[in-house]
């Protein structure tokens, strides 16, 4: 008796029955294992991986050229040229050589005039005080004509990846440019997902093994067996393990005794062919007298006749033979189960047109590949640059796309029109959360977490300060900020701020932590600094953050509280990102000090000087509230125990007040 199909089943229908059966059986995640960083390529990790190693881990030359001490360049000019010995004033280097002993800054080659045989000035210092030898010539010396700030040229350590920083989140597919920023942050294995086995068997008395064609060509009623390679090579993009059984005739018995083996070797079987109601068709009757179908046609075209079965507690497909039916029926019920084991969303890539963030100005007569995160804002896909240096790898490791700008531009307007070639799929674009503004450690955190319980969605978190933050949401580019602005006026924090720059416009403020900011010293504090007056002191190097961050603001309020002027402090205009960056300043001799949070400095090994307490918010606009994204963000601030152990486990947070609205209403009233 021919078998016929069960109710055919919406396509909709189907991947919820598909799910609950996998859910009531309790088929999730695969456990993890350890594998080296150098074979895990397209591996999806299981856990978060922190750098145990900044990078680079050593001051190095950037250019070739001469390593000096730029105090010893503050006289140069192009009227008074300054001389340095060389050996003893100026080194030789090469690019990519440790920066000598007591040297900070490095002159290129180019810049650098080399001199012989000059005869020395009549007013000529003594000689143990110039370049000059004892009988009045002039030793191998360089002639410069300008001054050099500190550390000119010179790769400083956690230039790349600083010590404890995210390096990837769990559930993060492994790319080359993660495998060396997992190498360059110390790592030598890495815990991954375990690949599910995906069992394919090609059924049918027709079938050939392709490898007959080296002997002779097919003949009537030959068909070459060729769906195991595309369902094979399906299942290993899609980051399963395939193993493909030889062809099975049509025989009940032989097709019931190989998917036998076939489950017990593997977490999930494909049969192929035999799947529809034609008299040699076995599949169905073979899945149902070891196990059970829950699904026997769906309403679609091609791909009606797939038959989705459990066998031993293990999901069994039956793929139509045709080779389009194969190909739709693995993408719509073969790959969500593999993504179930791996805990991943589907992946693509293609290009998109997106509008720029920010204006980037470019060099003529280069084309220059510009690194952008991507995110959909207002159904509008937003493009905005990450960092540009040519040895910045954790730019590729946090980008979404690449941006050419040809040759013939010196750059691209904000809010121009770019084409994005996307290194990751438009649905995980479009599925990310755009969060621009100030920095906190608990970005990386919340990150993690909603990579981890939302496979689908990502955090995007771009660092360029709390008014920077509010001026993104302001044109559209963001759907949250992270905004610590303390108003001197009122002492409130953020709220002021959100009246004065959005008028008539209703804004919501959910806070996130409260925490501590503070001076970061070296461990022992080895030059005595108590506070912010130390900072004016010759002995004292700075390190700032930049304009418009919050921390910046509240720096430049306790010197004019002080009566402290800016500029009489060394260091002031140099300034960093993040407040791992100042971190990693302080910990690796950069700067004696820096302003930041607590956490930063607990997790580098520094002292802290307490300054402040202050309220971390994210600043949403009210018509994002309701979506889905915002709703992901709030409800692991809210709900999600370990994220909030993790963040305890900073150290320096109150999370009293966490996800709490502090204010919603709108600005200008």
């Amino acid at each position: 008796m021919r078998p016929i199909f069960l109710d055919s089943v919406s396509l909709e229908k189907a991947g919820d029955l598909l799910a609950a059966r996998l859910d009531s059986l309790g088929i999730q995640r695969l456990p993890p294992e350890r594998v080296r960083v150098a074979e895990a390529q397209d591996r999806i990790t299981a856990e978060p991986v922190f750098a145990k190693y900044s990078s680079p881990f050593y001051h190095s030359a950037a250019m070739d050229g001469y390593a000096v001490r730029y105090t010893d360049t503050f006289t140069a000019s192009e009227t008074s040229p300054c001389l340095l010995k060389i050996g003893r004033d100026a080194l030789y280097v090469d690019t990519g050589d440790p920066m000598p002993e007591g040297f900070n800054a490095v002159i290129m080659i180019e810049d650098a005039n080399l001199v012989h045989d000059r005869k020395p000035p009549t007013d000529r210092t003594s000689p143990g005080d110039s370049p000059w030898d004892e009988e009045g010539s002039l030793s191998d010396c360089i002639e410069i004509y300008q001054s050099v700030p500190p550390y000119q040229h010179v790769r400083t350590i956690g230039e790349d990846i600083v010590a404890t920083e995210l390096i990837i989140p769990e559930g993060h597919r492994i790319r080359p440019v993660d495998m060396g920023a997992l190498l360059a942050g110390g790592h030598l294995e890495v815990a991954v997902r375990k690949r599910p086995v995906v069992a394919v068997l090609p059924t049918g008395t027709e079938l050939v093994d392709p490898e007959m064609l080296r002997e002779r060509p097919p003949a009537p009623p030959e068909i070459i067996e060729y769906n195991s390679a595309v369902l094979g090579g399906m299942a290993r993009e899609s980051g399963a393990e395939a193993v493909c059984f030889p062809i099975v005739r049509d025989d009940p018995g032989a097709i019931r005794e190989v998917l036998l083996r076939a489950v017990e070797k593997a977490d999930l079987v494909l049969i192929n062919a035999g799947s529809g109601r034609g008299s040699d068709d076995y599949t169905l009757t073979a899945i149902r007298e070891l196990g059970e179908v829950i699904i026997h046609g769906v309403s679609i075209k091609p791909g009606k006749p797939v038959i989705i079965g459990f066998i031993r507690n293990k999901p069994v497909v039956g793929v139509p033979g045709y080779p389009v039916s194969a190909y739709l029926a693995f993408k719509l019920f073969v790959r969500p189960v593999i993504e179930r084991f791996l805990g991943t969303a589907s992946a693509g890539g293609e290009r998109i047109t997106a509008l720029l963030a920010r204006q980037i100005a470019s060099p003529l007569g280069v084309d220059e590949f510009i690194r952008v995160k991507v995110g959909e804002v207002h159904d509008t896909f937003i493009a905005t640059p990450v960092g540009r240096g040519a040895g910045l790898m954790m730019s590729l490791v946090r980008a979404d796309g690449i941006v050419r700008i040809p040759a013939g531009s010196e750059g691209m307007r904000s809010g121009s029109e770019v084409e994005v070639e996307l290194m990751r799929s438009r649905s995980e674009v479009r599925n990310t959360i755009v969060c621009i503004g100030s920095h906190d450690n608990t970005l990386d955190i919340l990150s993690n977490i909603i990579k981890k319980n939302h496979p689908g969605y990502s955090l995007s978190s771009a660092h360029v300060g709390s008014l920077g933050g509010l001026m993104a949401l302001k044109k559209g580019e963001a759907h949250l900020a992270g905004t610590h602005l303390l108003d001197e006026r009122t002492g409130e924090y953020n709220v002021p701020f959100l009246k004065r720059l959005f008028p008539g416009r209703r804004m919501v403020l959910v806070n996130l932590v409260r925490r501590r900011q503070g001076l970061l010293v070296r461990k022992g504090n080895p030059k005595g600094i108590q506070g912010f007056k130390d900072l004016v002191r010759d002995d004292v190097m700075f390190i700032n953050r930049q304009a418009g961050s919050g921390t910046r603001l509240l720096l430049d309020k306790h010197l004019r509280e002080l009566n402290i002027n800016p500029f009489m402090i060394r260091g002031y205009d140099k300034e960093e990102y993040t407040h791992m960056s100042v971190a990693s300043a302080v910990l690796t001799g950069l700067a004696d000090a820096g302003l930041a949070v607590f956490s930063s400095a607990q997790a580098l090994g520094l002292d802290f000087i307490p300054v402040a307490e202050e309220r971390y918010d994210l600043a949403i606009p009210y018509e994002f509230m309701d979506t889905e994204k915002i709703g992901i963000v709030l409800g692991v601030v809210r709900g999600n125990a370990e994220f909030r152990g993790l963040v305890q486990s900073l150290g320096g947070y109150d999370m009293g007040d966490m996800g709490k609205v502090m204010y919603e209403g709108e600005g200008g009233v």
